[in-house]
């Protein structure tokens, strides 16, 4: 069988790899006489103080160095793709999934389903396990590979294979047992579907769960979301507050259990719920260490800390109070889920200072729907058609999530550029953290002594 060949595509300056004489286009085989698969099998490698290299040159010479290194150094070698190999693609069709909500003419990257164990390492992913096989398990666990976050939704084996229409969903469940029994840290996540895994299913999942603590850290519920694109899609219907109090209910019964029994929270309810529910959302120490913090479980609490906790700072210094003297008039966008907890910060800033005048827009996703309110999801276009023609102000702040990562653009493709223009009004790009946000709405107050 042929070796699978890793391109590199750029060599650091300084690097090992400068050094050996390593060029674009020449190609890595082998690492210590063993063929590389991806990315996790070349980091193992390079944890070693004395490898091994096979490399084919762009004109087809192999040649092997002996390289004698620190365990924690790296080549300089940079490979076209993070994973050394292809994205996999989920071979689900799950009734709650998103990407089959999305709406047609959107760029091609939204439409890829990714289910790659490897993602959950690198970028927190969550996966469902039916895109892996057992030697892929047995690998995870000989490298120590971990958190590994898996999206459960159910243990009902039976239903599981319905809710993701695959027939061997309930199958690999018994991955997780192997996982435990090899001591991998692992989370869980719950997307709650009305009628297929909520009520005595969620109990069950829940009391099914706990029995691989300590090493299923925690678990999320979060509630389906839907937009308004699922013609020919499973009928599902909307949460309503009711069943967002009995959805906290349960979630609160089990963590006054867990927490004296393992002295963790464990399951753990997303923000939306408290938001639809009407209810405060949990004191801090109730997340854990917000460690479902990525699938929205304590955002808005954490937030909040932060805010006040600068809040309480900026009181005290006399000297950055004098800062904010002029009149100004700054408006901030955001979705639904949040916009209360910042029309409250809105409120304490200007009473602290009268002269400054803040005005807080919830901004409705006409693009997914209206029942999708995170301000993730907000596209461009919702924001220059709710706010053309209100008053802004001198800035308009924004949260950094309604961008695609490391890029000025929006999830429809409109521009930041393209909505400062259409709005006539300079847009700032807030950090979802509650002390950045403080000092953006107070202008250009200098944080720093």
């Amino acid at each position: 069988m042929a070796l699978q060949e890793h391109i590199i595509v750029g060599v650091k300056p300084g690097s090992t790899a400068e050094e050996l004489g390593l060029v674009p286009g020449d190609a890595i085989l082998e690492i210590n006489g063993e063929p590389i698969l991806d990315i996790f099998d070349y980091q193992f490698f390079m944890e070693d103080e004395n490898i091994e290299l096979l490399v084919q040159h762009k004109n087809g010479e192999e040649e092997i160095w002996e390289i004698e290194k620190d365990a924690d150094d790296d080549l300089g070698i940079i490979f076209s793709s993070n994973l050394m190999d292809d994205y996999k693609s989920c071979q689900n069709k799950c009734i709650f999934c998103f990407i089959d909500q999305m709406p047609p003419g959107m760029r091609e990257t939204l439409y890829f389903k990714d289910d790659d164990s490897r993602l959950s390492f690198l970028q927190g992913n969550y996966i469902t396990l039916t895109n892996m096989k057992e030697e892929e398990i047995d690998r995870i666990i000989r490298y120590r590979l971990a958190p590994i976050n898996i999206s459960v939704h159910t243990t009902n084996p039976e239903l599981r294979c319905k809710m993701l229409h695959n027939r061997f969903a309930g199958n690999v469940l018994s991955y997780i047992d192997k996982l435990f029994e090899a001591e991998i840290p692992m989370n869980g996540q719950i997307v709650l579907c009305k009628g297929w895994n909520d009520g005595e299913e969620l109990e069950r999942t829940i009391k099914d769960l706990s029995a691989y603590l300590p090493h299923m850290e925690s678990v999320s519920i979060v509630p389906v979301g839907l937009t308004k694109y699922r013609d020919g899609l499973e009928q599902l219907e909307p949460f309503t507050k009711e069943d967002a109090l009995d959805v906290i209910e349960m979630v609160e019964k089990w963590q006054k259990k867990f927490f004296v029994s393992h002295g963790t929270h464990f399951i753990h309810a997303s923000d939306e719920w408290y938001i639809l529910a009407g209810l405060p959302f949990p004191e801090e120490e109730r997340y854990d260490g917000y460690i479902q913090l990525e699938n929205g479980v304590g955002m808005m609490r954490l937030l909040c800390n932060e805010f006040e906790e600068a809040f309480e700072e900026y009181k005290a210094n006399e000297r950055k109070k004098s800062c904010v003297e002029e009149k100004k008039v700054i408006s901030v966008a955001t979705g639904k889920l949040a916009y209360d907890m910042i029309c409250y910060m809105a409120e304490q800033v200007m009473e602290e200072h009268p002269w400054l005048f803040i005005r807080v827009y919830e901004i409705e996703n006409r693009f997914f729907g209206e029942k999708v309110t995170v301000s993730g999801l907000l596209t461009g276009q919702d924001i220059i058609g709710q706010l053309k023609g209100k008053e802004l102000g001198e800035t308009l702040l924004l949260p950094e999530n309604v961008l695609r990562s490391g890029e000025d653009v929006f999830l429809d493709d409109v521009t930041l550029n393209g909505v400062q223009s259409s709005l006539d009004v300079k847009v700032e790009i807030v950090k979802a953290d509650g002390k950045e946000l403080l000092y953006k709405l107070l202008g250009e107050c200098p944080e720093e002594e």
